[in-house]
């Protein structure tokens, strides 16, 4: 056993589930493959019907913690990390699958980046597309240009800025990191009051990659470590309901970026314009922009320690 593995332990992984169906059992089998180290599994149930994980808690090291409800993404994963006392936590949606080692490459970056708050690997679609998932905060220039530009323009400039999507596979520093799948420091996380309970589902990891920051830790890419997300079981079957709250999460945070009657006239312009882009996207049925391929992982590199 190395030192590395030695000073930190069982790592924890907390899965937010509402009733994943078979994608439980792949994240599992896969998480068996992606670390050496002990791991100690959450499942932070909000109500499945399905059965699957409470099957999934038969295996060995896989508790089953039902958290009374549909209480939305934040608050499921908060009540897992806190059934848990490890040291480095990840929290992760059921539907990912975790490649070779990829855990370990993540827990292993953790020695580069001593201020790093929250780690997030490269994530690839089910199709094998780069996920663009280290992103900037969304600055009211890169935001608006996104919302408006990015579902008829995709290579536009502002999108770009935004989502990274022309930066380098390189480890590296970001904004924010996406909840999809993350490894959480719990010094850091416990320090900003983890997740964000008004955020239902969405943005919820954009306000804590701020929060992170504001507080002097780093959220750190570490693209070296590669996930597969295969997309939201829960959300494909409520996808109207997720587009709504997906835009009501982005007004609440934005609107809680630009506080004051000096900046009313900004929050009339993000009120209406996410509202006429959600009527968009009621009709054409997706959350979000498409995907932009990123740099191709033959130039994947590792950066340098902060």
């Amino acid at each position: 056993m190395t030192a590395v593995q030695r000073d930190l332990g069982t790592v924890a992984v907390v899965a937010v589930t509402f009733s994943p169906g078979s994608s439980l059992d792949s994240f599992l089998d896969s998480l068996a493959g992606a670390t050496t180290r002990p791991v100690d599994v959450v499942l932070a149930d909000n109500g499945s019907t399905d059965g699957s994980p409470e099957r999934a808690a038969t295996r060995q090291g896989v508790r089953l913690l039902a958290t009374g409800g549909n209480l939305g993404y934040g608050r499921a994963a908060n009540a897992g990390v806190a059934a848990t006392d490890a040291e480095w936590v990840v929290v992760a949606n059921p539907d990912v699958v975790w490649t070779a080692g990829s855990l370990d490459q993540l827990l292993a970056a953790v020695q580069r980046w001593p201020r790093a708050g929250a780690l997030g690997p490269l994530i690839r679609t089910a199709d094998g597309a780069v996920y663009p998932s280290a992103r900037a905060q969304p600055s009211l220039g890169r935001g608006v240009g996104h919302a408006l530009l990015a579902r008829w323009w995709p290579h536009n400039p502002w999108s770009a800025a935004y989502r990274q999507e022309r930066a380098s596979l390189a480890e590296r520093t970001a904004g924010w990191l996406s909840g999809a799948c993350l490894l959480l420091r719990r010094e850091a996380f416990e320090s900003v009051g983890g997740f964000d309970p008004s955020y239902f589902m969405y943005f919820e990891d954009v306000d804590l990659g701020a929060r992170l920051a504001t507080a002097g830790w780093l959220n750190v890419y570490v693209p070296t470590a590669e996930v597969i997300h295969a997309g939201s079981h829960a959300t494909s079957r409520h996808a109207a309901a997720m587009i709504s709250e997906h835009h009501r999460s982005a007004w609440r945070f934005l609107s809680r970026r630009y506080r004051g009657w000096r900046w009313l006239p900004v929050r009339v312009m993000l009120r209406v314009g996410l509202k006429a882009r959600e009527l968009v996207a009621l009709r054409s049925g997706r959350t979000d922009s498409p995907v932009v391929p990123q740099v191709p992982t033959d130039q994947l590199q590792r950066g340098e320690s902060a």
